[in-house]
């Protein structure tokens, strides 16, 4: 019976993809990875390394990048893109793989953070190989061609609506076939807007006010891409609520309320949801609650919600799906696994605590889970039937980005820093 269910659900997961296409090993074309979930497409990578020293797994190069910033680089081929804010300009970098700068692009002015972990550049770059897009605070929205030239540039604060967020804007861009498509969900008036990669044009708009109170209209989370029989979507979290959209007009074709039934003022949402085969699993409540939403278009909505958990979540890091079995990291270091067909624990455990917070996403690859703490600690467990913790490494400065696996190589990026791990 295990091996029957375990078949169906490999074979739905088969069955749905996402808006990208799975990538060659050395591309990492937004902040989840080739294919939006947190998962290296293929190679082996570092699990234990020194920085202050040499060996067959150290500090390859370290970079140091104008200003400050806590975007996740994205990586197409030998091009590294990275955002930060320094000069008074907002600026998207290129580096090649020695960490030399090849071009920076300037993107309107800055607005600082108000977080100590916020800043101007939180949202990570999004490419195809032929565009690179980046979002700031300071809602400046451009794009340009591989070579740093822009191509067009829009500032959605002055152009649509003023950012009411109480802390610092933390969604990014991600792309579809044709367009660069970004959510502002908020106080006031919240919407997804779709921008044509060539020429900025835009293509759709699709109004996203919901019935939240407060603090719980704010969202940070960043949009789902997704694609089945029925065409591709855009599954955007936030304001109490799952929302699906055709990606080629925004259309509204589903949604799902019930994450805050005692309408709670403070529930904003930061965690993105993440897809597990037939279900796409939304963490909120601040951390305290995870909710299996069934995917399709005509699945009936009293009968969405797979199952619920109120005992568990993730605040801020997005969970990482590896096969049956989903990874949530929480803010305080605690690990739990969970099967994703029942939302049962298979285990949890707890990684090494101090005052330091872990904000970045789990990374899966090669049999392992990268975690981050915002000291610049990175601690490797291995994927199984039980916790195992296999390094603890340690990086100089401190970090909320999500580290990016590609080529056997992983790059961590710090407030004003890259550093380059491999063998």
């Amino acid at each position: 019976m295990k091996r029957t269910l375990f078949s169906t659900f490999a074979q739905t997961l088969v069955a749905l993809s996402f808006a990208f296409p799975l990538l060659a090993a050395d591309r990492w074309p937004s902040w989840r990875g080739p294919n939006g979930d947190g998962k290296a497409s293929s190679g082996t990578f570092p699990t234990a390394w020194k920085i202050a020293e040499t060996g067959s797994e150290a500090l390859l190069w370290q970079a140091k990048l104008p200003g400050r910033g806590a975007s996740t680089p994205a990586v197409w081929d030998d091009h590294i893109f990275v955002t930060t804010s320094a000069e008074g300009k907002n600026w998207l970098l290129a580096l090649d793989w020695n960490g030399k700068e090849l071009w920076r692009s300037e993107m309107g002015e800055p607005r600082d953070g108000k977080h100590r972990n916020g800043t101007g550049s939180n949202p990570s770059p999004v490419t195809d190989g032929k565009f690179v897009a980046a979002y700031f605070k300071s809602g400046d929205i451009a794009c340009t061609d591989t070579s740093g030239k822009v191509l067009w540039h829009h500032n959605l604060q002055k152009e649509m609506a003023e950012d009411t967020l109480w802390w610092d804007l933390g969604t990014s861009p991600v792309m579809t076939d044709n367009a660069v498509v970004v959510t502002v969900m908020q106080t006031g008036p919240s919407f997804l807007v779709a921008f044509d990669k060539v020429t900025g044009k835009v293509l759709w708009k699709q109004d996203r006010n919901l019935d939240a109170p407060s603090e719980a209209a704010q969202s940070y989370s960043t949009p789902t891409l997704m694609s089945d029989k029925n065409g591709k979507r855009i599954l955007v979290l936030g304001a109490d609520h799952l929302t699906a959209h055709n990606a080629d007009s925004g259309e509204l074709l589903w949604k799902v309320g019930g994450f805050n039934p005692t309408n709670h003022q403070y529930f904003r949402s930061i965690s993105s949801p993440v897809l597990a085969g037939d279900l796409i699993l939304c963490p909120y409540a601040r951390g305290s609650s995870l909710t299996a939403i069934r995917l399709g278009d005509t699945t009936p909505d009293n009968q969405r919600i797979a199952w619920k958990r109120e005992d568990l979540g993730a605040d801020v890091p997005t969970p990482t799906v590896v096969d049956n079995r989903a990874y949530i990291l929480a803010d305080d270091g605690k690990v739990t696994c969970i099967d994703i067909a029942t939302g049962k624990d298979v285990w949890t455990d707890t990684l090494p605590r101090n005052r330091a917070k872990y904000y970045s996403s789990p990374v899966y690859a090669d049999g392992k889970l990268y975690l981050s703490r915002e000291d610049g600690a990175i601690f490797v467990v291995a994927v199984g039937d039980k916790f195992e913790l296999l390094a603890s490494n340690q990086v100089p400065g401190e970090t909320v980005a999500t580290p990016v696996l590609v080529n056997g190589k992983i790059l961590i990026r710090t407030f004003d820093g890259l550093y380059c791990i491999g063998k």
